[in-house]
């Protein structure tokens, strides 16, 4: 007998054969993967591109120079269909950037984590994450938080586009650069500062949240150093009593022939000593404290309710979006100073305003607040908002550079008629400030607007069926497929018994 042709050697031929194949199968799946990992190739076919990264974003983390990690405090609830629907899209997103820097020759990385900071409260403490809803990028020292309502632009309560690319791509850069932006606030004239605790007069909550943002903090004494530091990106001043004429002209030349960026918070009923300055750039600061007698534009505790803002401005533009309000104490009214504008290159734009049932009472005037025509502040027709009293505007200088065809910006200036807007109580009372205050801040030192990168519309499906269509559907879903696998079953039975 053959030996091929015994029982014993065709088992193992056959073992033989399924070991081979086996090995081949598993080797295939590997090789696979090592292709897949290696030398990966994807197509995005959605619609608005939402599984791709821009080109701008690919080239930055291409070059990223330090890694970068990702936190995540963002849940998805499924009680809130919101909530899950930013989770999916930042996970969907975060994931691509850490797929991007994979293949980065220098090892490089970006490394994304999802935390819950109630159920690893430690965690977030060391971390500063004492609420959901944000997302921390941390490298080394640096940090920068964004929060979700940074990530759509809503119109009418309801999200347009998500914005999250922008937002992480900036905070990427922003926290992987070896220098942070510097923000000097003014000291040495009775200004609010930025270690003080206190609920009414304090900054402190606002430095922590800017540091958490990767500003650099620092307190200036021009009496003592004579001018403004070359570095400082800004310079805040708020609630000034009496500054001096030295002081002021170092504002002045740092604002003008530095192309210097100046907020400005200044409290009603006190002498500030920047008159010339304001002057230069355009703003009048009245010398009056604003009432109003409409319900719908105060608080129970006296405080005006401001619902009026500058339409297609960056800085308040994300309050116009979510219909949101601000909430400020005792304030003077702003606006800008007739004629300035003309042959100055300045463009001014009143960025907040009170209601037209609005006046201001005059500081030097005794007795009730009621409106005294000839005395009190009145808003005019004829400046723009016509009828309201501003609260807060914005100068920004724009000059021609010789011949050239084109301008350069060379100074911005925000005035806020109030010295509690970002005060302690109010950050947690009135969110609206801060979103207000921080916009302002980006605007003045032009943080994210070097990038070019569109928002990614909102897709939204819905199918709308009446009950008798729902009905045809049921029927069909129970009853037609199956009668067509049934009908296929018994065609492929008679023609096999045929």
């Amino acid at each position: 007998m053959h030996p091929f042709e015994s029982f014993r050697a065709t088992r193992w031929i056959r073992t033989l054969n399924l070991l081979l194949q086996a090995v081949l199968f598993t080797t295939l799946c590997a090789g696979l993967n090592y292709l897949a990992l290696h030398y990966s190739w994807r197509t995005d076919l959605t619609h608005a591109r939402r599984y791709s990264l821009s080109p701008e974003t690919l080239a930055y983390l291409k070059d990223l120079a330090r890694p970068v990690r990702v936190v995540v405090t963002l849940t998805e609830d499924p009680e809130h269909p919101e909530n899950a629907q930013a989770f999916t899209d930042v996970r969907d997103l975060l994931r691509e950037y850490a797929s991007a820097t994979r293949a980065n020759d220098n090892g490089i990385r970006l490394t994304v984590e999802f935390l819950d900071v109630y159920q690893r409260r430690r965690e977030a403490e060391l971390l500063g994450l004492d609420q959901p809803n944000a997302i921390l990028f941390l490298s080394g020292e640096k940090r920068r938080l964004v929060t979700a309502g940074e990530l759509y632009r809503i119109v009418r309560g309801e999200r347009k586009d998500f914005r999250g690319e922008q937002a992480f791509t900036a905070a990427i850069l922003d926290v992987s650069r070896p220098d942070r932006q510097k923000i000097c606030f003014l000291t040495g004239h009775g200004e609010q500062r930025i270690d003080d605790v206190d609920p009414r007069t304090g900054l402190s909550a606002l430095a922590t949240d800017l540091r958490l943002r990767n500003f650099a903090l620092e307190t200036l004494d021009i009496s003592y150093t004579h001018k403004v530091p070359e570095n400082a990106a800004l310079v805040i001043i708020a609630a000034p009593q009496g500054i001096e004429p030295f002081v002021q002209e170092q504002l002045r030349q740092y604002l003008t022939t530095r192309a210097g960026r100046a907020i400005l918070l200044l409290a009603p009923g006190t002498n500030h000593g920047l008159e010339e300055l304001l002057h230069d750039w355009g703003v009048m600061v009245d010398n009056d404290v604003i009432f109003d007698t409409s319900p719908e534009d105060i608080f129970e505790e006296g405080d005006l309710r401001i619902r009026f803002f500058a339409p297609n401005n960056p800085i308040v533009q994300s309050l116009v979006d979510r219909q949101i309000a601000l909430r400020i104490g005792l304030t003077r009214s702003v606006h800008p100073e007739p004629g300035s504008a003309q042959g100055n290159g300045l463009s001014i734009t009143t960025l907040a305003a009170t209601s037209e049932s609005a006046w201001g009472v005059s500081a030097g005037r005794s007795g009730s607040p009621e409106y005294h025509p000839g005395v009190d502040f009145k808003g005019r027709p004829y400046m723009d908002p016509a009828n309201r009293l501003g609260v807060a505007v914005s100068s920004e200088r724009v000059q021609a550079r010789g011949n050239l065809p084109f301008s350069v910006r060379s100074g911005r200036l925000v005035v806020f008629g109030t010295a509690d807007l970002v005060t302690n109580s109010r950050l947690q009372g009135a969110p609206g400030n801060y979103n207000l205050f921080l916009n302002a801040i980006n605007w003045a030192v032009d943080r994210d607007t070097q990038l070019n990168i569109q928002p990614r519309p909102v897709e939204k499906f819905q199918l709308a069926l009446s009950q008798q269509e729902l009905l045809r559907l049921r029927y069909c879903l129970l009853l037609l497929v199956p009668g067509v696998a049934a009908l296929l079953g018994l065609m492929v039975y008679w023609s096999r018994r045929t």
